[in-house]
C-alpha cells in the first residue's frame, strides 16, 4: 500500500472526519493514521501592515549606544 496524505478540516464540535481514496485491494487492511497539525496562513499584507502599525511609535525612553571597549590593534597583512 502507497502511504497518502490527505488534509482535512477538523469540525467545529472537535472531531475529524475523514474519507480516504483507497483500492478494494487495500479492503479489510489496517491503516495509521498520524495527527499532524498544519501550520497556519502567512498573514496577509493588510494584516502585517496592521501590526507594524499597532507597534509603531511605543518605544518609550532613550535610545544610548553603549561604551564599545577600545579597538583592537592587528599587525598589517602582508
Amino acid at each position: 500500500m502507497t502511504r497518502i496524505v490527505v488534509t482535512a478540516k477538523v469540525g467545529p464540535d472537535g472531531v475529524l472526519h475523514l474519507t480516504l481514496p483507497l483500492e478494494t485491494a487495500d479492503a479489510n487492511r489496517d491503516v495509521r493514521v498520524t495527527v499532524e497539525p498544519v501550520p497556519g496562513p502567512v498573514p496577509a499584507a493588510e494584516e502585517w501592515r496592521q501590526a507594524v502599525l499597532a507597534t509603531a511609535g511605543k518605544w518609550q525612553g532613550d535610545f544610548e549606544r553603549p561604551p564599545q571597549g577600545e579597538y583592537e590593534e592587528r599587525e598589517p597583512l602582508s
